[in-house]
Order: structure tokens, then C-alpha cells, then sequence
């Protein structure tokens, strides 16, 4: 077997010198260029991990280096002075503990543990602590920023890298969701106990609503659906925190490692038309924020019991999320019972000032943060140019010289702060000895997680179109296969944003040539953007080979995280590149779009020589070999489309504008698959099999609110409903008028399949605000050929069959809903 050109044994002879990284320039020729581009960003940027600090900003982690295979902790039971510290005695609460521990402190050092970069402090046995690691679809890694975890001539060099969330979430599983959680939570122990992480916490799951189909970090998300947003971010929370499933919280206070949930709260927009994240004000109505931007936040804390929120950057009707006492303080820890810590997002204490100028001086600035409720600040300080100056390490001291904010308030983030990481088991002494020491380093890139990586893959692409049931393609039937597009030899395009080093990954056109061995490939174009299109030998192959596979769609030079699309079709030439394939060859062909947001390709989908479209968002690791799975049969395609996919003439609409309801005096047709009035070029939930699936109603279990509301008396004449609020309710009544829906699925078709079952609910009589129709249920079935089943849900008509009103106050108004499966239909009385 010849070396692996990415082991540290074979080929770093040095660790401090990249020039030893290989042993031969017939070693670095072998490679593709675009994996030793990679191989060279994960590993050599890595090297500062390992200098010496000459910062005194940015105190060495002492356990980055010399004590690199140790894991950080503290209360280590052989220095004497720890049986002396009550944040030492684990029998104590963890609130008990945490207030001894801030106790203890000098205020120099309390204002330095406010900084996600949060440095030791030798005297109580305290090692550095970075608050700041990605997780969002497996073990991140950013080249530009430091971060808590090193992958860099370690035990531990790849971490199973996932489909990016838009396509995991596509599946409509929340077992798959909650099992990539675990699965990221084990990787991050392991790395732990191997000692390459100095934190625990990762800034994931991203469950803002995907509102607007332009927003580049649309991708990050599970959708524009508050309730799958929000059954996202509890599964995947309660994975990676170490929790059961679902059901009551078996945690207590012993993490596995932290998620947190981000960004808080109606964020959507990062630079779109000269409005970017740090200036923009989100004006957004009581009635919005009730049923579509908070939901999702309040399943995070409520039923995945986040341990971590983010504030966003931008503006909520003027006051900034960072310094927003009634979101953060008022409705996350009060109402919602919140147990955990709050971060900025990065330098979002600096935007206060600097872009907002919402804060005149930055003490100010520091003072609306903490009293505000936020507990720690994410700071680039030291690798930006933007934002030179942590403002908590700088100017922390000085606001309270000048009383604008107190100690007992920053005493407060501290027990915040040090209570996560007591609940993660780091203030229990020798972590060899705790809870998750088991977790090593096989654990990691592990056959099981990299089975999972494929799973979800395959549950998550999304069939479009399938003419004359043009897929599967026949193994033994196709001698010959062109393989074209910029997206068809790029594994690096297929793992998205926020990715790690993978456990291995390879393009689309291997995947491909499993199959079919002799495939040929061209680009067609000089890069996604396609601003050229070398169409005369894609041409060439299409009239010559027996089938065209189009590889075409989006990248991270598209859409990312500061980089807001402007308009929803394919990237320049793209579209005359597929339509001249596509006149050109022999049979119809089949597309493949890679993308993190809705494409208008109704060109495609109109024309009759392209047979296939499948949409594979960014798959991960595993992506290409379920796309080959899927086209050549052996995989049942059951992806449904979490988002709307909008004609190019919704771009016409301000992406600024953040009202969800349609408003006919400015054009705006009113957002997502709960409010839009227009064209679709294919609709949320949408999605094709190799089966048809059929479904009936087999019971319901109709339940009545049978409530008068005095406040409300009207004539027998009266046209407007009787309403009362769900608060009015109670707790108790919801919980008796709960009613349970059986449906029945078969598939007629001739092939095995995992199908989602996407109930929704509708009003009888539409306007008024209300949705066009809401999703109230969904599961997934694997059935055979032939094969019938039941499901069932449980429904509360006081969460599922109410409505907010214009004051955001959710209400249950009589008169009938409609219950939607398939073209089936059934209808529900609610009585008030």
C-alpha cells in the first residue's frame, strides 16, 4: 500500500517546517490540487496553535503545546489547595460552586473571562478556556480565526463531516437529526480527551427562518417552517448535549458538550444591496415575531434545553439583540426558563458603536450588553482589521470606574459562564476518571458516523422532475456516460461552509464512475460563477454518449456568510450551457444541482429533454456516492423540499422588508409556503420518488373547545369568529383537548423507499393574517413495495390550531380547519 499522502508519520519530518510536509514533488503531483489546497489550509494555518504567544491580550493556553495530549481541567486532586475550593466539591450545586468560584476572583480577572478567548489563571488551578468552536454539520474548522479545537499533528486529523443543514434537514427525520447531534458531540468529547480542544462549546444549530430565498446563509438552516426549524434544533441540541431523544430531560448537569443556538433572533440578512448584518434595523410586527422568528429559539431552550444562545448583529425595531434586556433577560431566561450562557455574536459589542451607533462610547457599549443580559463577547480582536479592540477586555474596567454598569452584573455572566463549564464536567478533577471518558479517539470518523453521513445524504436529496421515469438509470444499460459541469470534480463544493477536515470525500464524477468506469468529464464552464462557457466539447460528448449528467448549481462563491445573493437564477452561462447539452444529445438528460438555496430553473423544468432533476444541496463527505446510489437505483430518492423555491420575480421584493404577511400596497407577495400568494417553481415539501405513495385518513379522534369567552359575546349573525386565548386556556384544558390523527400510507410503487408524511392544517375561511396553510406533523416511513402502514400524530389544537393575532398574542378562533395529506383532506370544528 503506498503512503497516504496526509499522514503525519509518513511525510511531517518537522513539525514546524511545511517544507517537510512531503517527501517528493511526485508526492505533491499525485494530488489533486484542489485536496493539497485543503490539506495545507487545515493543517499549516494551524501551526500558530503551537507558537508561543507574545500577546499579553492572548495568554498562551498552556495546554495547546507542551501539554497537548492532556486535556485541559481544573481541580486537579493532587494539588493540595483544590480540597479548599468549594467550585472543587461536586456534591455541591453547580450554582453553589459557580458563585465560590467568581468569588474568588480579582476584578482584573473577572474582566478577562468575559472574552470568548479566555485565558488561565495559575493561582486557582484554572486552565485557558475558548468558548468558540464550530459544530453546525459535523466538527467545523475556520482557517481565518483560533478556535477550541486543533487538528494539527494530532491523535485526531478529520471528523465526519455531514450534508450542510438545508439538506439534512430535507429528510423531514428528527431521528437522523438528533443522531448527527450525537454523533458531532462524541467527536467533540473525543477530541477533548485527546486533548486538542480547549473548549466544549459549539456555536451551532443555526435556527433562524430561511424568509428570504437570497440570503447566503440560508444553507446553515433547516428551512423556512418555524415548527421544522424548531424540531431541528431540539433534536440536533439534544444530541450533541448528550440527552435522550426526546421526552424529559435525562441530562441533569453533565454535558457532553454544549450547543448553542444562534442567531437571536429574526436574522436573515448578512449583505444584500449595500445593507449589511451590523447596520440593518429588522422592523418586524408582534404578530410575525410570535409564530415565525421566536418558535424556533423557544424550541432550543424549551425541549432541546440549549446551553448557549447567540445574539444576532442586527437591530429588532431599533434596539440591537445584544443589548435587548426584554429578548434576552425577559423572555429567554424569564419566560422560557433559559439555563445557560449568552454570546455576542463576534465584535457584535463593537457594532453597538462602531456601525449601530446605538452605544455613544464603548463603555456604553459594554454597559447595554451585560445588562442586557449577555454574558461573553465574541472577539476577532486579534485577527481583524474591522474590529481591532475586544471591548469587554478593554473597556470593561473603565465602565464600571465611570458606574455604568456594576460588578454584581458582571458577577452574574460569570456564574453563567463558569456554571456551563461546571455542567461539562471541567471542574471535576482527572477527566480520565468522569463521565464520557470512554469516548476515544475511534470514535471519530467511526464506520457508524460515516454510515450516518451517507444516510443523510440520501435522505435528504431532493427528486424534481423524473419525465418518463427517466432514473434510475440501468447499471448494466449505460456503456457510456459524459459527465459535465464546474460542480461535477469538486469535493470541496460539496461540503458547504463551517466544514472540518473530512474523514475522506471524493467528487461527484468518482462517485459516478463506480458505475460506469470509462465516464467522461468536462467542465463546460471556467468556474461556478460561469462567466465563460466552453460549450463545442460538452456539445461533443453529449451527441456521442449513451447519457449526460449535469453537474451544475451553486458554491460558496454564491452564497456564504456575508454574501447575500441578488438574483435566483443559475450563475452566468450556466442556463445556455444546459439547454445546448441538453438539444444535443441522444436521450434526455439528467441535472444535478448543487446549492444551499432556491434556484429558479423553471427553464429546465419546462424543457422535455432534460428528464431528471435532483437538488443535492451541499451532501458532505458522503454526497457523491449517494448521488451515484441514487441515480443508478440503488437508493429510493425521498428528500422533500424544506423551502419554497421562488421565480426570479420575487427578487422585485426588498429583501429588507421582514414582513412574512402579504402587503399588496408595497408588493410584497408575503414570505414562505405559510404567506407567499405567487408563482412557485416548486413548492416546500415537494419531492418525487421512484414510488407513488398513497394516503388516507384512517381516524381522527375530533376533540371540541367547547369555551365560552365573555369577553368576546356575539350575535348569531355575526361574521367574526369567537376567539379566546390560548393563555386563557390553560395548561390543563390544552393538555384534555388533545385528539390524535391516524393516517394511512401505502406505496404502490415497485421499489423499497423511505417517504416523509408532511401533515398540514388550514384555515376553512383564509385572511385575516392567518396562514395559508401550517405544518403541524411530520414523520417518516420505510415501506416496501406494496407495503401499507399506519402513523400517528398527536395534536394540540391550543399549539397546532391556533394563530397569532396582530398583538402576537396566540389565540384559538371558532370555526373549522382543514386537516391536509397528499390531495386527502379531512376537517376539524373548533368551538369557542
Amino acid at each position: 500500500m503506498s503512503p497516504d499522502p496526509f499522514s503525519y508519520k509518513t511525510h511531517f519530518k518537522n513539525k514546524y517546517n511545511p517544507f517537510h510536509l512531503f517527501s517528493s514533488y511526485q508526492q505533491i503531483h499525485r494530488m489533486k490540487l484542489q485536496n493539497l489546497v485543503i490539506f495545507l489550509i487545515f493543517h499549516i494555518t494551524s501551526l500558530h496553535l503551537c507558537v508561543e504567544s507574545t500577546d499579553s491580550s492572548h495568554p498562551q493556553d498552556p495546554y495547546s503545546c507542551a501539554s497537548a495530549s492532556q486535556p485541559p481541567y481544573s481541580c486537579d486532586s493532587s494539588d493540595p489547595s483544590t480540597k479548599t475550593y468549594d467550585f472543587c466539591k461536586t456534591t455541591l450545586p453547580i450554582s453553589r460552586r459557580a458563585e465560590d468560584l467568581v468569588s474568588r476572583l480579582t476584578f482584573e480577572e473577572k474582566a478577562t473571562q468575559l472574552v470568548d478567548t479566555s485565558p488561565a489563571i495559575p493561582r486557582l488551578g484554572i486552565p485557558a478556556y475558548e468558548w468558540w468552536s464550530e459544530g453546525l454539520h459535523g466538527i467545523g474548522f475556520l482557517t481565518r480565526v483560533q478556535q477550541g479545537i486543533s487538528f494539527f499533528n494530532r491523535t485526531i486529523q478529520h471528523a465526519t463531516s455531514f450534508p450542510q443543514v438545508i439538506l439534512t434537514a430535507a429528510s423531514f427525520d428528527a431521528h437522523i437529526w438528533y443522531r448527527i447531534g450525537q454523533a458531532t458531540g462524541k467527536e467533540a468529547r473525543a477530541l477533548y480527551n485527546a486533548g486538542q480542544v480547549t473548549g466544549l462549546g459549539f456555536w451551532a444549530p443555526n435556527v433562524n427562518i430561511f424568509r428570504d430565498p437570497r440570503w447566503g446563509r440560508g444553507q446553515e438552516t433547516p428551512g423556512e417552517d418555524p415548527l421544522v426549524v424548531g424540531k431541528y434544533g431540539a433534536s440536533f441540541v439534544r444530541g450533541v448535549q448528550g440527552d435522550s431523544f426526546e421526552g424529559e430531560s435525562t441530562l441533569g448537569d453533565h454535558l457532553q458538550a454544549s450547543a448553542c443556538c444562534k442567531h437571536y433572533t429574526a436574522h436573515d440578512l448578512d449583505n444584500w444591496n449595500g445593507v449589511n448584518r451590523f447596520r440593518f434595523n429588522a422592523i418586524v410586527t408582534l404578530q410575525d415575531m410570535a409564530d415565525t422568528y421566536q418558535p424556533p429559539f423557544r424550541s432550543c431552550v424549551q425541549e432541546g434545553k440549549a446551553s448557549g444562545i447567540m445574539c444576532s448583529y442586527n437591530e429588532i425595531n431599533g434596539i440591537p439583540s445584544c443589548a435587548h434586556y426584554d429578548l434576552l433577560t425577559k423572555t429567554l431566561r424569564h419566560e422560557w426558563g433559559f439555563y445557560g450562557y449568552i454570546t455576542s455574536d463576534c465584535d457584535a459589542v463593537n457594532v453597538l458603536h462602531v456601525e449601530q451607533k446605538y452605544a455613544k462610547t464603548p463603555e456604553d457599549a459594554v454597559a447595554d450588553a451585560l445588562k442586557s443580559g449577555m454574558d461573553v463577547e465574541c472577539s476577532t480582536s486579534a485577527r481583524s482589521k474591522d474590529f481591532p479592540v475586544s471591548y469587554l477586555r478593554n473597556y470593561t474596567k473603565s465602565a464600571v470606574e465611570k458606574k455604568k454598569v456594576t460588578v454584581s452584573e458582571i458577577d452574574r455572566a460569570l456564574h453563567n459562564l463558569f456554571s456551563t463549564r461546571m455542567r461539562l464536567g471541567l471542574f471535576n478533577g482527572d477527566p480520565t476518571k468522569q463521565l464520557y471518558s470512554d469516548i476515544g479517539p475511534d470514535q471519530v470518523c467511526s464506520q457508524e458516523h460515516q454510515a450516518l453521513a451517507l444516510e443523510a445524504a440520501l435522505d435528504g436529496i431532493v427528486l424534481l422532475k423524473n419525465a418518463d421515469r427517466l432514473l434510475p438509470l440501468s447499471k448494466s444499460g449505460i456503456s457510456s456516460l459524459a459527465v459535465i459541469g464546474p460542480n461535477a470534480h469538486n469535493s470541496t463544493n460539496l461540503l458547504g461552509n463551517y466544514f472540518g477536515p473530512a474523514c475522506k470525500n471524493v467528487t461527484i464524477l468518482e462517485g459516478l464512475r463506480n458505475y460506469v468506469s470509462s465516464a467522461s468529464y468536462e467542465k463546460g464552464c471556467n468556474n461556478v460563477s460561469c462567466t465563460s462557457a466552453a460549450k463545442k466539447k460538452p456539445v461533443e460528448m453529449a451527441q456521442t454518449e449513451d447519457q449526460v449528467i449535469l453537474v451544475m448549481g451553486l458554491d460558496q462563491s454564491q452564497e456564504k456568510e456575508r454574501l447575500d445573493r441578488m438574483d435566483l437564477v443559475l450563475p452566468g452561462k450556466q442556463p445556455t450551457l444546459i439547454t445546448a447539452v441538453a438539444k444535443a444529445a441522444k436521450r434526455p438528460i439528467v441535472l444535478v444541482l448543487l446549492g444551499g438555496s432556491p434556484m429558479d430553473v423553471t427553464f429546465a423544468k419546462n424543457n422535455r429533454k432534460i428528464g431528471s432533476i435532483l437538488w443535492a444541496g451541499y451532501p458532505g463527505q458522503a454526497g457523491a456516492t449517494a448521488l451515484a446510489q441514487i441515480i443508478f437505483g440503488e437508493h429510493n430518492p425521498g428528500g422533500r423540499l424544506p423551502m419554497t423555491w421562488y421565480p426570479q420575480d420575487f427578487t422585485k421584493v426588498p429583501m429588507t422588508d421582514m414582513r412574512m404577511r402579504p402587503q399588496p400596497s408595497t408588493g410584497n407577495p408575503g414570505r414562505t409556503y405559510r404567506f407567499y400568494e405567487g408563482e412557485k417553481v416548486f413548492e416546500f415539501g415537494y419531492g418525487l420518488s421512484y414510488s407513488d405513495y398513497s394516503y388516507t385518513f384512517a381516524s381522527v379522534a375530533q376533540n371540541q373547545l367547547n369555551v365560552k369567552d365573555s369577553s368576546n359575546q356575539q350575535s348569531e349573525n355575526s361574521e367574526t369568529p369567537g376567539y379566546k386565548l390560548v393563555s386563557d386556556i390553560g395548561e390543563e384544558q390544552c393538555e384534555n383537548i388533545m385528539f390524535k390523527v391516524t393516517v394511512s400510507v401505502k406505496n404502490e410503487g415497485q421499489m423499497a423507499g423511505k417517504h416523509p408524511v408532511l401533515l398540514f392544517a388550514r384555515h376553512a375561511k383564509p385572511g385575516k393574517g392567518r396562514p395559508i396553510k401550517k405544518l403541524v406533523g411530520f414523520q417518516t416511513v420505510k415501506l416496501g413495495a406494496g407495503e401499507k402502514t399506519e402513523i400517528e400524530y398527536e395534536l394540540s389544537p391550543c399549539e397546532h390550531l391556533s394563530s397569532a393575532n396582530e398583538d402576537g398574542v396566540m389565540v384559538m378562533e371558532e370555526g373549522s380547519q382543514i386537516l391536509l395529506v397528499g390531495d386527502k383532506e379531512h376537517p376539524v370544528t373548533i368551538i369557542v
